[in-house]
């Protein structure tokens, strides 16, 4: 990811040296260069220094690989030629009359697909436990969708019965991500959603500090249950049947969890006790078989949470007001005129 990252980059910088045929603004290119490092040093910076040889001086700057659009682009696609489509696509700056210059205007499609070639074939490994899994892509949750690949996903799909994929950053972010970027892109329909909950996260939320959270405190959990209500509301707008799954330490008393379980039930959710940390598969057999039963039961009526031809701002709105519980959402013109370039730019119809 990152090689074919950095690959880009260099051919910006050497179609610029070789006379520029696109007309692209040295001041408004948006592509940086990546590496496996947070260094912060490296976040804006001066390249093309040392006289002619080596370029013409600009700004630059670098950003840690899996937040890379290379890695958005890489989970999203489906196979080599949408792969090599969609890096055609990449804008990698504007022309000074602001018009977007892409990717295959420096001829990069071909060579960054070659490079990626053998990347792209997913990495089977096994569990503990001798289960087949599929580790294959990570874009951030924070700044792309947070799932790992499609291809993996649909691979698996075509190999057992049951597969079962994660969502990255919460119940909120990652799993509105996964259902409105991935599912809608590559055609997938869950049957099922896990929630995955611990009785020392739910104290922190009612209130709790890090350094008290050994001793039991059922009020807390109580309190805190207020978060996971939230999410298994917002989980039920997407029209899949929700279970919580309790990721049980020992620490974790009997009264703490049954305040977890009672609160679920007045949901119509039910929540299963796991140890699966300790205990592997065998303690997590229950969630299992349940989890099974409610996907073979077809009452998954699953749907995004907005449609296509809303407008970019209004999806944005729509996302924070039901899953955020804000009232609107505000933005200088700076970042409004951002929306309205992205709509006159053709990107309208893209979930955000």
């Amino acid at each position: 990811i990152g090689t074919a990252h950095n690959l880009l980059s260099a051919l910006i910088d050497n179609h610029i040296y070789w006379g520029n045929k696109s007309a692209l603004d040295m001041r408004r290119i948006t592509w940086k260069r990546v590496m496996d490092m947070n260094d912060r040093s490296l976040r804006d910076i001066t390249i093309g220094l040392g006289g002619p040889g080596n370029g013409f001086p600009r700004q630059n700057g670098f950003d840690i690989t899996v937040a890379s659009e290379i890695m958005a682009i890489f989970c999203l696609a489906t196979d080599l030629q949408d792969l090599e489509r969609r890096i055609s696509n990449i804008v990698i700056g504007y022309t000074r009359d602001l018009k977007p210059v892409h990717a295959r205007d420096v001829n990069a499609p071909g060579a960054m697909t070659v490079l990626l070639k053998d990347a792209f074939m997913p990495n089977l490994v096994q569990t503990l436990e001798n289960n087949p899994a599929f580790i294959h892509g990570g874009p951030f949750a924070n700044i792309a969708h947070g799932c790992n690949s499609v291809i993996a996903t649909k691979t698996a799909l075509k190999l057992a019965d049951y597969v079962v994929t994660e969502a990255g950053f919460g119940a909120d972010l990652g799993a509105e991500k996964f259902f409105d970027i991935k599912c809608r892109k590559a055609g997938l329909h869950p049957d099922a959603v896990v929630l995955v909950a611990t009785v020392r996260a739910l104290k922190m939320h009612g209130g709790v500090a890090k350094d008290q959270l050994g001793s039991e405190n059922t009020d807390a959990v109580s309190r805190g249950c207020e978060n996971l209500a939230r999410h298994i509301r917002n989980l039920s707008q997407f029209g899949v049947p929700v279970t919580v799954a309790i990721n049980r330490f020992v620490a974790d008393t009997e009264g703490e969890l049954d305040v977890i379980r009672k609160f679920c039930a007045k949901f119509d959710v039910k929540a299963f006790d796991c140890t699966h940390w300790a205990e592997g598969g065998k303690g997590t057999e229950e969630l299992a078989k349940h989890v099974a039963d409610v996907a073979d039961s077809g009452q998954a009526q699953f749907h995004t949470l907005y449609d296509d031809d809303m407008t970019l701002w209004n999806k944005a709105r729509h996302i924070a007001r039901s899953l955020y519980g804000a009232d609107d959402i505000i933005a200088d013109k700076k970042v409004r005129d951002q929306f309205a370039k992205f709509e006159a730019d053709g990107y309208g119809r893209y979930p955000v």
